[in-house]
């Protein structure tokens, strides 16, 4: 499975459920009610106008349809839960044009005036519903509405267009009216449609980059009030654990008092890294100057002290980068691949492919599930066990991709490894 984690990239794929499927979710409570409305209406009206206005219809033959529309409405949450919201929506308005086009066969055919219903299904489609549902809810009314004209229930109220001399002009113009009304309305509202779930996409997108910023921002705020507070005492533990060090050796000549005080400065080092790695100064490079570098030459350097990483770059491959902060961003990186590869062989390399700068870290190890890879790039999301990583180096480096407008992007599958590509603009 791949995955690409940035913000632009991912959020259309990975970290936003699709607009596609929100709408008909979000339409089919409100269908139901409309369809309950208009299966009542669709019984109501043959019963006035059999009872009302005196007009003979076969009111048991359209309770057939009427009943198999009732059984579909009852039905549609299981339609749902089996189908998914927009196939159940579409199959919902394809039932509905059917049990129409029953009705209006048994009710006068295409001499009924309510065959301008049939635009109903086509316009929710239209709005809520791809382009594919749309175009075949279209085609299916039409044809609907044609298939009127050869099989129906003569109404005599209603047949003031002679149908044994054939259908007037005006029954055939209706029909072509309205398969032009059912394309307009499929190509322009669609269209629209498509637009406006365009703009709440990117709207969404907004939204999620903006509340990770704001996650990035607290850990830097995080960072800044933890350096302030700790700052002081570990660089006054440093200095005396220095000079416990220094005096252990010259005077006390006591050995293991001296590793003791350098082992206490080892673990001072350690907080200092992790307070900046919690500064986010890694996914911003801010007043560090981009500076050309060989790319080759870049790798073996940050691979010189991590055992069973190999290096594979051409050797006249430049870029221009911002060192530090590529090499914290790869460093993260490749520490992950070191933690899952069990001593297994890594590959570090870099290359140039359709004008962008691609590093990529390739392991051996047991890979991740796809669960693991929808939040590995979270803030202070880890597998590790407790103590051994924070969760920041996958967030800083996906912060620093896109900052640069590059991306981060992660291949794996358990069992078979993980292959991770940091890609930048190539200068």
């Amino acid at each position: 499975m791949r995955i690409v984690v940035t913000d632009r990239a991912a959020l259309s794929e990975a970290d936003l459920r699709p607009t596609e499927e929100q709408a008909p979710a979000l339409a089919l409570p409100s269908l139901l009610r409309l369809r309950l409305g208009m299966l009542i209406a669709q019984a109501l009206l043959p019963a006035l106008a059999v009872y009302a206005a005196g007009i003979e219809l076969p009111l048991a033959w359209i309770a057939m349809p009427l009943g198999l529309n009732l059984i579909a409405i009852v039905a549609q949450p299981a339609m749902r839960r089996r189908l998914g919201a927009r196939n159940a929506l579409g199959l919902a308005l394809v039932i509905d044009l059917l049990s129409l086009a029953a009705i209006l066969a048994l009710s006068g055919g295409p001499a009924n005036p309510f065959t301008l219903l049939f635009l109903v299904q086509i316009t929710l489609s239209a709005i809520v519903l791809s382009k594919t549902w749309t175009w075949l809810l279209g085609s299916l009314a039409v044809m609907c509405f044609g298939f009127l004209f050869f099989v129906h229930y003569p109404v005599p109220a209603l047949e003031g267009h002679h149908p044994a001399q054939g259908y007037s002009a005006h029954l055939y113009g209706m029909w072509i009216a309205f398969v032009t009304a059912a394309a307009l309305i499929t190509l322009f509202i669609g269209r629209v449609s498509v637009l406006l779930r365009r703009h709440e996409r990117e709207l969404l997108r907004l939204q999620t980059q903006l509340s990770r910023n704001e996650k990035l921002a607290s850990i830097a705020a995080l960072a800044a009030g933890a350096a302030h507070e700790l700052g002081t005492p570990l660089s006054t533990i440093a200095i005396v654990a220095r000079e416990l060090e220094r005096h252990a050796q010259s005077s006390l000549h006591d050995q293991r008092t001296a590793e003791d005080a350098a082992a206490i400065r080892a673990e001072i080092d350690r907080c200092h890294r992790i307070l900046q790695e919690m500064s986010a100064e890694g996914a911003v490079p801010q007043g560090e100057t981009p500076t050309r570098c060989n790319i080759r030459e870049f790798l073996l350097h940050l691979a010189v002290n991590v055992k069973n990483v190999s290096v594979d770059a051409p050797a006249d491959l430049t870029a221009v980068l911002p060192l530090d902060s590529t090499r914290r961003a790869l460093a993260a990186l490749v520490q992950n691949a070191v933690d899952a590869s069990e001593a297994q062989p890594i590959l570090l390399s870099g290359e140039v492919r359709e004008g962008r700068l691609i590093f990529s870290v390739r392991d051996s190890g047991n890979g991740m599930s796809a669960e693991t890879l929808r939040h590995i790039a979270e803030p202070f999301f880890t597998t590790k066990p407790a103590g051994k990583g924070m969760g920041l180096g996958t967030f800083l480096a996906r912060v620093f991709a896109g900052n640069l407008g590059g991306s981060l992007s992660f291949d794996s599958a358990p069992g078979k490894g993980t292959t991770v590509q940091l890609e930048l603009p190539h200068e």
